[in-house]
């Protein structure tokens, strides 16, 4: 039996559903020795901003049960550089490259999105909107409506590029999020970004983390994030990359049953660099065990009565 494992987000063709998360690859070559790049859906690079950006000082990454807290602090080497030095190597693997971005303020999103489109070799934009916006008192632009809305619809027209939308799970109703987002112009959504934690020292009774708080992401939110999807699969009809503690393929079918259309493996790469390919090898052979043909039959099968 043949088995179609081919997905599509947007304009976006991918071989498979499998693609890597944000901030949990790099820019693709630190990963190159482990594993053929080219067997994964996609790479989403390090988030990117106009300007090159140190982050937040060390300690910046704390274990936690389950999971692990970060608060790196958006680090990354800027656009022009990554354009200059990335995307060559990147553009040599038969791969999707998806590349994160991140500004302080609206224009910054606009110049970011404008300069990313012009690059040969890019073929989608993800939005990380889970930043502070200078321009409204260092509000965060993913927890705001009205602010969310503006800045993807600024985006949409600033970039032809299909464009993915990274929600929060800091707020109270992410299926309204969604909502606004996909109203505002994204093309997809990935469901979901880091949720904020701490952890403190008993002994020195001060925050693990220089910053105080970080992001938190592994298996511990995992039951959270396959809820959000399952929420969002219900309120909009573009489609959803689930993200949020996969560590193996039972954990990214999940995903898919609840209504992502795709999944993007995370903090798992750390642990062992190899699980995206064998993800997708995973789930080709789950669709043959199950005599299913076609990957898409699976998305949002949770929601039936």
């Amino acid at each position: 039996m043949s088995i179609d494992i081919s997905v599509r987000i947007g304009d976006l063709e991918l071989k498979n559903p499998v693609m890597t998360a944000s901030g949990t690859f790099g820019y693709g070559e630190e990963y190159a020795e482990f594993l053929d790049l080219s067997r994964l859906g996609a790479i989403v690079v390090k988030g990117l901003s106009l300007n090159p950006k140190e982050g937040n000082p060390p300690p910046r990454i704390v274990e936690t049960a389950s999971g692990m807290l970060n608060a790196i602090g958006l680090q990354n080497i800027g656009i022009e550089r990554f354009i200059r030095e990335k995307v060559p190597f990147l553009k040599t693997y038969d791969t999707k490259i998806i590349v994160n971005f991140f500004g302080d303020s609206v224009n910054e999103y606009v110049a970011a999105a404008e300069r990313l489109s012009s690059v040969h070799g890019i073929h989608a934009l993800e939005m990380n909107v889970s930043c502070p916006n200078k321009q409204a008192g260092w509000s965060i632009f993913g927890t705001d409506p009205l602010v969310m809305s503006q800045v993807v619809g600024a985006v949409r027209k600033a970039s032809g590029l299909p464009l993915i939308v990274k929600l929060s799970p800091n707020v109270t109703d992410i299926a309204h999020m969604a909502k606004v987002a996909a109203d505002a112009g994204a093309d997809a959504l990935s469901v979901i970004n880091t949720l904020t934690g701490m952890a403190i020292d008993i002994r020195t009774r001060r925050p693990k983390l220089a910053n105080r708080t970080g992001g938190l992401s592994g298996p511990a939110i995992k039951p959270v994030a396959v809820r959000m999807v399952y929420d969002v699969y219900k309120a909009v009809k573009i489609p959803i990359i689930g993200v949020g503690g996969i560590m193996n393929t039972e954990d990214a079918l999940e995903f898919i049953l609840a209504g992502a259309s795709a999944v993007a493996v995370g903090t798992a790469n750390f642990i062992r660099p190899t699980v995206s390919v064998e993800i997708i090898d995973g789930i080709a052979a789950f669709l043959a065990q199950e005599h299913i043909s076609s990957f898409h039959s699976l998305r949002g099968t949770a929601h039936e009565s």
